[in-house]
């Protein structure tokens, strides 16, 4: 089935404006960087998410799912087929007694608020994650000693069948980074996440000191994907590459942050080549240094063939 073809079939049942055609994808990531989409389609439902599934999948082929963009790399020639945002069209967030209901394109801050609003506490540590639900389920997102596994009572998974279901963390294995979300071909509609009463005003204050933490040592000024890369054991990303004299190192219009050597930072004009090449600096250079190889955690969507002078684990 050709892309136009898929294109006619997904305007029958979606509504206007949540198709869209050569949709820049710098518009979706806060890299702000990448290159067209064929099919950009936005989502409100399961529903409408599983017949979107069925339609790319009898022409052959599957979607590109994403969140709020976070955690994303997109090549400067932009990605073939269709992409499948699971966004503002689908954040729902409900409060029932110590427990909150979200589906997967709720913002990680709008939940936080949640749970502010209702004097819950244990999930302050997410409040400046610049993602969604879905996506910090599938990596199992977490900071300052917090991860979604410890938050997360189930989650809501349209399976590949076409079925609906509900598993635990534990059936999932979380773990640093990773889950086997992907590697059941489930995609995460919501979640169930169980708190713990608490006072409120404690809880804003957690919630404002981390803020200012992420304030004074991340670069929330410059366009980024987040944590370029995962946490080694036994040591820290930013620490390596600093010791290995790559604080501000840049090609073209991406550069190792000045202000933490663990985020590679859009300058302004970026390119998706550039960032490939300070990553692959970055990686060459650390292991020659240290032996140790380190692991983007950011992922990598449409054709990086020219433009990826090295190999990405977990691409």
């Amino acid at each position: 089935m050709l892309l136009q073809e898929i294109s006619k079939e997904l305007r029958s049942f979606l509504p206007e404006g949540a198709v869209l055609f050569e949709e820049p994808m710098r518009l979706h990531t806060t890299f702000r960087i990448g290159g067209p989409a064929d099919v950009y389609v936005q989502v409100a439902s399961e529903e409408e998410l599983a017949r979107v599934l069925a339609v790319c999948h009898a022409a052959g082929g599957s979607p590109y799912i994403i969140g709020k963009g976070s955690n994303l790399l997109v090549a400067d020639g932009g990605v073939r087929g269709v992409v499948v945002e699971i966004g503002r069209a689908m954040s729902d967030i409900c409060v029932e007694g110590s427990r909150i209901h979200a589906k997967a394109g709720a913002a990680l801050s709008a939940i936080a608020r949640a749970a502010l609003a209702a004097s819950l506490d244990g999930f302050a540590f997410a409040a400046g994650i610049p993602g969604s639900l879905g996506g910090a389920a599938v990596m199992n997102a977490g900071a300052y000693g917090g991860e979604m596994k410890d938050v997360v009572e189930t989650v809501r998974l349209l399976m590949p069948d076409g079925s609906i279901c509900e598993k635990t963390p534990a059936e999932l294995h979380f773990r640093y980074r990773a889950t086997d979300i992907p590697e059941i071909g489930a995609i995460v509609t919501g979640a169930c996440i169980c708190l713990t009463p608490g006072k409120a005003e404690e809880i804003r204050e957690k919630m404002e000191e981390l803020r200012l933490r992420r304030q004074e040592k991340q670069p929330l000024d410059l366009p980024s994907a987040g944590s370029t890369f995962k946490r080694p054991e036994g040591d820290f990303a930013g620490r390596l590459i600093e010791a290995s004299g790559l604080r501000g190192h840049r090609v073209g219009g991406a550069m190792v942050s000045e202000k933490h050597c663990g985020f590679v930072v859009n300058m302004g004009d970026a390119t998706a080549a550039d960032v490939c090449a300070v990553i692959c600096d970055v990686r060459e250079r650390v292991f020659a240094d240290s032996g140790i190889l380190l692991e983007p955690e950011v992922r990598f969507i449409g054709d990086f063939e020219k433009e990826e002078p090295c190999h990405f684990p977990g691409k």
